[in-house]
């Protein structure tokens, strides 16, 4: 990242839910719902939106109105909203073509179209634009708001809609015997995941490359030597070009972060006698790119990436971050009210499509059962201090349907810096001094929720692979089933409930031996 901002360091290190550790180291869509860009009606709406600027120049300067600096600055840079149409289903063509002419009438250009779930992405200079855009029966708009607090940094650029083939290596089984820094990843260890015979060993390579895991992210290093061959390039796609899916290889390659491609290592790096191994050696990956070069992830992007893995059919997906701008996206504020139900429309699509989301708690220390503050939000401006309602979510945390992950220490305790709360965490997994891969084809150690969340997904690779027709809520079932128990600790009133589930583990540690039917 180029001299980033303290603020933008913040949006990386707690919106990619890492803490930072020394290193040592998108006409109408196809009839299946695919994510293509509806590029024969955008490209109408844009010549229409041109010529209605142009009249609306033209009537400015008739009245005597002379364009100012600030305003042609303004108009080089509008911002994004989300326009939500119906309750959440699929809408009608007709109703899509009446959404976009009165997004074109109140200013605005739509860039993306989402009709399996009724979600438009759109783009505008105009500042009262989600006013002029009004909710009615006529058009079916339900509710339209921004999905930032700033200007869009990024220009659009041309997308590839259709993917290149996997290119993917022959499947191979994992090695019995350790890789050279396994004796540092004390998390496989804690999870059972290795031993005389590791867990994932117990099943055929063609088995664990049945199942495939959406890294939902920063991009991944595709040449490392524990990941290559491993990553579906066909599913892979880069969602940070206005939430349009780009499926152009080298987009969805890591950038600026390596973060992705840290939790990637932790889900299925190779047992190959290099480097270090991951819970589920074997599985294959996709790389959705979420995560822009200045580490924000806006609700346009986390719609178009979990969209793009459900259009897929892959089966997990692994969530380290949490939808910026706001830490907590509350249903009562009118600046969050639209982003918040465009996002929850998307991870309920994807589970109704058989996709499970696993998803870090994040690492503020806080009870998410019990939040009253937020002082850290927006992210991408001047931080503001409000007070938090029910409705007020950590997304996609908080979504129904998602597993939750809070973050352990080597001791198996929860981490100081891990959230919280009783009916919100579902299971805990090593969080603390994880070793996995990093861009320049090496290992470092990381630190924070996003790496117990990928932990938990591995633990679910091999239930799936295991469970080739289970569904979203039955593998979820099953990975609480096999936890083990982890008390509440002694003297620490913050956590509350009983051994078998509490506000600290959930249901307990995630359990890979367990995963594959042993005891």
């Amino acid at each position: 990242m180029n001299a980033p901002s303290h603020r933008r360091l913040l949006a990386v290190c707690l919106g990619l839910g890492l803490v930072v550790a020394p290193l040592q180291g998108l006409a109408v869509g196809p009839a299946n719902g695919s994510p293509e860009v509806h590029h024969a009606a955008l490209q109408a709406l844009d010549s229409a939106t041109t010529a209605q600027q142009a009249q609306a120049a033209q009537q400015s300067q008739a009245a005597g109105q002379a364009p100012t600096a600030g305003a042609a600055s303004q108009a080089a840079r509008p911002s994004a909203f989300v326009v939500n149409v119906g309750s959440g289903g699929r809408i009608a063509d007709g109703r899509l073509h009446v959404v976009r002419t009165a997004v074109v009438k109140a200013g605005g250009r739509v860039v993306q179209e989402w009709p399996q779930i009724g979600v438009l992405v759109v783009h505008s200079t105009r500042a009262d634009f989600a006013t002029r855009l009004r909710p009615g029966a006529a058009t079916g708009i339900t509710s339209v708001g921004p999905t930032r607090t700033v200007p869009i940094t990024e220009s659009l650029r041309s997308v590839r809609a259709n993917p290149p083939r996997a290119g993917l290596a022959s499947p191979a089984a994992p090695r019995r015997s350790p890789d050279p820094k396994e004796r540092e990843q004390w998390g496989l260890a804690a999870v059972r995941a290795v031993g005389a015979t590791p867990a994932a060993a117990t099943m055929s390579a063609r088995t664990l490359a049945g199942v495939t895991v959406a890294v939902v992210d920063s991009g991944i290093e595709a040449a490392h030597p524990d990941l290559r061959g491993r990553i579906d390039a066909s599913a892979s796609v880069d969602c940070t070009n206005g939430g349009r899916p780009d499926r152009t290889p080298s987009r969805w390659l890591n950038t600026t972060s390596g973060h992705g491609t840290h939790v990637a290592g932790i889900i299925a790096a190779a047992r190959n006698g290099v480097g270090g191994s991951g819970v589920a050696p074997g599985v294959r990956l996709a790389s959705v790119k979420v995560v822009n070069n200045d580490g924000f992830i806006y609700p346009e992007y986390a719609i178009c990436g979990i969209i793009s893995v459900a259009d897929k059919g892959i089966r997990l997906a692994n969530h380290s971050y949490y939808v910026d701008p706001w830490q907590f996206w509350c249903s009562t504020d009118k600046r969050q009210a639209a982003g918040r139900e465009a996002v929850r429309r998307a991870f309920a699509y994807a589970h109704s499509r058989g996709v499970l989301s696993v998803a870090a708690a994040g690492n503020e220390g806080l009870d998410l059962a019990r939040k009253t503050r937020d002082v850290a939000s927006p992210g991408d401006s001047a931080p503001v201090a409000r007070t938090l309602n029910s409705t007020c979510l950590n997304l996609p945390a908080e979504l129904p349907g998602v597993v939750t992950v809070s973050a352990a220490d080597p001791g198996a305790r929860l981490a100081d810096y891990s959230n919280y709360g009783r009916n919100v965490i579902d299971v805990i997994a090593p969080g603390s001094d994880i070793v996995s891969t990093v861009p320049g084809r090496s290992w470092a150690q990381m630190s924070g929720t996003s790496m117990a969340a990928p932990f938990t997904t591995g633990v679910l690779a091999l239930l799936a692979a295991r469970n080739p027709t289970a569904s979203p809520n039955q593998l979820s079932a099953l990975l609480l089933r096999q936890a083990r128990d982890v008390p509440c600790p002694r003297g620490d009133r913050r956590c509350t409930g009983t051994t078998a589930r509490n506000s600290f583990a959930g249901e307990g540690m995630v359990d890979a031996s367990r995963a594959v039917g042993r005891p």
